[in-house]
């Protein structure tokens, strides 16, 4: 775009119109050239058009000497290789996707490793906790600190099933949420757990937080986001600031996010003071196990569930941090102009009955409590730790019981197995399969198989008592 006499006047130069870092390593490799009378080489940079377009450029050239020895010529070529170095971006962009893919896929089979352990550590949890709030008279002062827990223990449940979805990029049961109560809520958790030189602030400023999600998905994004700002400010204290506000201008998201569709956009800001990141760890914080924290601090997989939950609901995630002056995570979410019913605390009590029931489970820490909670609202239970065991006692006397609750993942006979044996000497007994995780069994399967129920753990005893009354009045 400039004509030679422009350079040649000496108008401009041309180190004046190389992109500012590629002129800086040129300007230092200046004196290997002077002093290479006989050199060869090849040099990629970028420079700035007349009009303001940035090039990529090849630069071939070759130095000849005088009859001293001296450098007295340069002379070459120059290309435009900007086509070639943007085909090659692409294609560390699609690696870098292919090695994405890869690393949540090692995700999907180490989490269903684990799922199952964890789902019976948390049924225990969840089990005693309902055991002890039925028998607790609900004006002692620990009762609301058990229903905390058991409130905890349900996030925690509907975690495990959101990271094994994301693992599995399985479909979600989305429906419209408000997101500043989940926000607010968050916070409240938050404060007790964050030392007090740290200043948490909420700005709401959006006409409409309504978006298409998961409570706890949401939940799990903001206390993650805030929980390493916290970490971030650990030492030196600082501010907090969660923010929610409309996006002024949704042309610009679609400019930026071709894949979302025009509309009204919701931005959540998580900012914080702390220490920030070098721009090398940014780019790799949303990678699975990579983390700055020191062993037993974290593991590394926090920001990869939230971005990976933030992709599922069609949003998007930036983050811009300085080194000392904290960092910004900014959400977009697009919104949906529908209205939110306020969330009320079921106050029904548990349906309870008279009728046998068989329970097996490996787990002792599963089975005690939850017999105990049946048999506290009615029911006769007869519990097994062994599936042999369980299917002999069935075999000796199957007209004795009247509905089967068994785990699937079992030594010897799997529930499934054990499923198969009860209904060839019972074709009518109702029986409710339990399981933490399982690739080879789906609902409709088990529902093939003549299971009337099936159950995700862990199992909370008022959404199984419900089970439970529905099975028997529909046998």
């Amino acid at each position: 775009g400039y004509t030679a006499d422009d350079f040649l006047s000496g108008k401009i130069r041309w180190i004046d119109i190389v992109e500012p870092e590629d002129a800086r390593r040129i300007k230092g490799e200046r004196q290997e050239v002077r002093s290479s009378p006989n050199l060869v080489a090849t040099r990629e940079y970028r420079i700035y058009r007349k009009n303001g377009d940035m090039r990529w450029i090849s630069d071939v050239f070759q130095t000849f000497p005088d009859h001293a020895g001296r450098l007295s010529v340069v002379q070459g070529a120059v290309y435009d290789i900007t086509e070639r170095k943007q085909a090659e971006e692409h294609r560390r962009n699609m690696e870098a996707q292919i090695r994405q893919a890869q690393k949540m896929e090692a995700i999907g089979t180490l989490a269903g490793g684990i799922a199952h352990d964890f789902n019976n550590i948390l049924g225990g949890i969840v089990a005693y906790t309902e055991l002890s709030l039925l028998e607790l008279d609900p004006s002692h002062p620990a009762h609301q600190h058990l229903k905390q827990v058991l409130k905890a223990g349900d996030r925690a449940k509907h975690l495990v099933k959101q990271i094994l979805a994301f693992s599995r990029q399985g479909e979600q049961e989305l429906r419209p949420i408000r997101v500043s109560p989940v926000v607010k809520e968050a916070l409240k958790l938050l404060r007790s757990s964050l030392p007090t030189t740290i200043e948490i602030r909420q700005q709401v400023s959006t006409q409409s937080d309504v978006i298409l999600a998961d409570i706890t998905q949401i939940h799990q994004v903001i206390m993650n986001l805030c929980s390493n700002a916290g970490h971030a400010m650990r030492y030196t204290g600082g501010v907090l600031t969660v923010r929610l506000s409309d996006v002024e201008s949704a042309e610009e998201v679609v400019k930026r996010h071709p894949e979302m569709q025009a509309g009204g956009f919701l931005k959540i800001t998580v900012q914080d003071s702390g220490i920030g990141m070098t721009e090398d760890v940014a780019k790799r914080i949303f990678d699975p196990f990579f983390t700055t924290k020191h062993p037993g601090e974290g593991t590394g997989m926090g920001l990869a569930v939230v971005h990976g939950i933030v992709s599922m609901l069609g949003g998007d995630i930036t983050v811009n941090s300085t080194p000392q002056k904290g960092t910004t995570f900014e959400i977009i979410f697009p919104t949906v102009a529908e209205t939110v019913a306020p969330e009320t605390e079921s106050v029904q009590p548990i349906p309870g009955g008279n009728e046998h029931i068989l329970l097996i489970d490996d787990e002792i820490s599963l089975v005690d409590p939850l017999k105990e909670s049946l048999e506290m609202i009615g029911y006769t239970v007869t519990a097994f730790y062994n599936s042999t065991e369980a299917l002999k006692a069935f075999r000796a006397d199957p007209q004795s019981f009247d509905v089967v609750i068994t785990d699937q993942t079992m030594p010897k006979l799997t529930g499934t197995q054990l499923a198969k044996e009860m209904i060839s000497i019972q074709g009518d007994i109702p029986i409710i399969l339990c399981t933490g995780f399982s690739e080879v069994l789906s609902e409709d399967r088990a529902r093939a198989l003549g299971i009337r129920k099936f159950v995700m753990k862990p199992v909370v005893v008022r959404d199984l008592a419900t089970i439970i009354r529905k099975v028997l009045d529909n046998a």
